[in-house]
């Protein structure tokens, strides 16, 4: 099959794409950018409704163009798609949706050659990937014994509506992070809850600020350049007492239980042996990077993950990831953008088509 070709491939319209996209624009390079939703947003689309832009911190802060006006009520998914979309018509961003791509190989054995990238509207070949996939297809279920014995509901994060689906239920929350213990205060507003972590969470009493966050992706971006799987961002900046989780704490909603060691019919086997009646079991277990299309690429070392030079793999500098370890949260997601394109244009043969656009 005849591939049609450009300089750089973005796979990936969320944030970390969108920031991408700007920065190839602004530098004049060709480039061609897919994604698997139907419309703009990203990830954002399927959030629940009851996750408002005031608990969302910085997603909005795309390069380029002012941060509109942000109603703390609305709730993230319907902003963040309108605002997604309207910057994409804004600054004339090409997206082709919805596109799946199926997977990115080398076309040949010279580590400067091109990489052919197959999709579901036809194959193309590029000099550089951007990969922007994030994680939000790949939701984490931990193996627990007794898991399919359950007679209650299970669900994940990922499939999660509203609080309203478990009046006289008791839910259960497993997961130690923001998702987590958001849901909590959500959901123990409206019926009984339990809280179960692996460790015990860490809180944080003072304000997270630049210096924070700047410190945070360092940590992670270390665990990377390893070639470990990364942490993710939250793990290490820790957990912030906001006054609605004060709230949530004074409910008792947050007291938190060591993991229970297997799943019954009806609840969980507590860690002192005890038992705990269920109807709903609530994973807030996190997700995966969206990787399964580079696997041709074979990337992964003997850590299990994908040793990191940056946003680029060091074992294949025409491939970076945006949206994976450092970069997966708001705080590092639009200055990988901007540095995956400065260290592409290092590559050889890869020039500017175009004048940069004065934007920024």
């Amino acid at each position: 099959m005849i591939a049609a070709q450009t300089d750089v491939v973005v796979i990936g319209a969320g944030q970390a794409g969108l920031s991408a996209a700007f920065h190839l624009q602004r530098r004049g390079l060709a480039y061609e950018m897919f994604d698997a939703e139907a419309g703009p947003g990203g990830a954002w689309r399927h959030r629940w409704k009851s996750l408002r832009m005031g608990t969302v911190n910085g997603i909005s802060d795309l390069p380029g163009i002012a941060k509109p006006a942000v109603d703390s009520r609305e709730p993230s998914s319907e902003f963040l798609t309108r605002y997604f979309g309207d910057y994409e018509q804004e600054l004339g961003l090409t997206v082709r949706r919805p596109v799946k791509v199926s997977s990115v190989s080398r076309e040949d054995e010279d580590p400067a050659g091109r990489l052919r990238v197959r999709t579901s509207t036809g194959d193309w070949s590029a000099k550089a990937l951007i990969n922007a996939t994030g994680t939000w297809t790949r939701p984490f279920w931990p193996i627990y014994p007794g898991r399919d014995s359950f007679r209650g509901r299970q669900l994940h994060v990922a499939d999660y509506v509203s609080a309203t689906e478990f009046p006289g239920k008791h839910v259960i929350v497993v997961g130690g992070g923001i998702s987590a213990v958001g849901l909590l205060d959500e959901i123990s507003q409206i019926t009984s809850t339990s809280w179960f972590t692996r460790r015990e969470p860490v809180w944080r009493d003072d304000e997270f600020d630049a210096r924070a966050g700047h410190n945070a992706v360092a940590l992670v971006e270390e665990q990377v350049r390893k070639g470990l799987p990364p942490q993710s961002v939250v793990s290490v900046t820790g957990l912030i007492r906001t006054p609605a989780l004060r709230a949530a704490a004074a409910r008792g909603a947050l007291d938190r239980q060591p993991m229970f060691t297997a799943i019954e019919p009806g609840g969980v086997r507590l860690a002192d042996g005890g038992f705990l009646a269920a109807d709903v079991i609530l994973w807030a277990t996190g997700f995966r990077a969206e990787l399964e299309h580079l696997a041709p690429l074979h990337l992964r070392g003997p850590g299990g993950g994908i040793a990191m030079d940056g946003t680029r793999v060091a074992s294949e500098p025409r491939v970076h990831l945006v949206g994976y370890g450092p970069s997966s949260s708001t705080i590092g997601a639009n200055r990988a953008g901007r540095a995956a394109v400065a260290e592409i244009l290092k590559l050889p043969g890869l020039a500017p088509a175009a004048e940069p656009v004065p934007w920024g």
